[in-house]
């Protein structure tokens, strides 16, 4: 896959995610953020993150695979696709008491969020009505409760604000023009269709993208500036380095360079001062001194536990252990609340 700097394509937002006469950050402009010496841009990406975070502290999410394998999408880094041969077996949807038990695991061991993914296009209303019960029981013990299931239909988003859920995640992936590089079988409108969805259900947006995937710097940027430009911009944004999987088209591709990694981090937090900006996927490859930089740059979220979806993160014990060395403090753990669920 060859990256390319073809103009950026002009896209419209579903409602309430309100199309802007003018961009609060052309492309141009986060580029040139992305341009500065690094140490500028670490110095004002680091001045946004304590005005907006002044208590420093780290939000610790939990994801789990509630549904794993068989999707029928070609997305060319994801193991999951049915037509990759990735070793990723299709298996049904976890039963409930399997989902709880793990969000139970999460909560006592300090997560605040917990995350449930689901390897579908999007969800067939037959398996709405189980994961609705999984976001009730899930959120009586306290936790935020956020899911990944694809595209959603308006009726569909409401039916899980109305379980309760607090946030939908969606990502972007990557900029418009880079997009058909990457998945072929959506286009970029279907996914700011279904955070139009999301916004009108009343649910909180988490989304972001991921890097590393051959696109060039310009369509970093591309991506940043979508995902800033939104109205509001999401409350929480994952930054993913691309994990490569034997069996996916993007195997094989250069590595990013772990700079230019921070960089993306420190960008995303300028832009969208008042989000929760993750340190998500790849953090295994990247070292304690990566990730330190990364929490300098602005992140203030990660994903916590053993594994995301497919691949394997850096255990907890060891997050721990980072956190403390970097004298970082996490967001409260939650009392448990009475419930059938406990």
């Amino acid at each position: 896959m060859q990256a390319n700097d073809t103009p950026q394509q002009a896209v419209q937002f579903q409602a309430p995610v309100k199309k802007i006469e003018a961009e609060t950050w052309p492309v141009d402009d986060v580029l040139a953020l992305f341009d500065l010496p690094f140490n500028d841009l670490m110095f004002k990406a680091q001045t946004a993150h304590r005005a907006n975070f002044p208590d420093g502290d780290v939000e610790l999410a939990t994801l789990l695979s509630i549904k794993t394998g068989g999707c029928e999408e070609d997305c060319g880094y994801c193991p999951q696709a049915a037509r990759y041969d990735t070793g990723v077996e299709a298996k049904k949807m976890l039963d409930v008491r399997e989902v709880l038990d793990a969000a139970k695991a999460a909560r006592e061991n300090g997560a605040t969020r917990f995350c449930m993914g689901a390897a579908w296009r999007s969800p067939k209303d037959r398996d709405m009505e189980k994961v609705e019960t999984m976001v009730r029981e899930v959120k009586a013990m306290g936790l935020e409760t956020c899911a990944t299931l694809g595209m959603l239909k308006e009726e569909q988003a409401q039916r899980l604000a109305d379980a309760g859920l607090d946030y939908y995640n969606h990502n972007l992936d990557t900029a418009p023009e880079f997009y058909s590089n990457v998945i072929s079988t959506r286009d970029y409108q279907d996914r700011l269709d279904t955070l139009g969805h999301v916004r009108t259900a009343g649910l909180k947006v988490c989304c972001g993208g991921i890097v590393g995937m051959g696109e060039s710097r310009r369509q970093r940027a591309g991506l940043i500036a979508q995902l800033a430009n939104l109205n509001p911009y999401p409350e929480s944004v994952p930054v993913n380095h691309l994990v490569q999987v034997e069996g996916t088209p993007l195997h094989g591709l250069d590595p990013l360079d772990p700079l230019e990694f921070v960089r993306t981090i420190a960008v995303a937090r300028i832009t969208m001062p008042k989000a929760r900006v993750r340190l998500s996927a790849g953090r295994r490859q990247m070292g304690e001194a990566v990730q330190a930089m990364c929490f300098l740059a602005g992140a203030n979220s990660i994903f916590y536990g053993d594994k995301l979806l497919t691949t394997e993160n850096p255990e907890a014990a060891d997050d721990r252990v980072l956190l403390d060395k970097l004298g970082l403090k996490t967001r409260g753990k939650v009392e448990a609340k009475a419930g059938s669920c406990n």
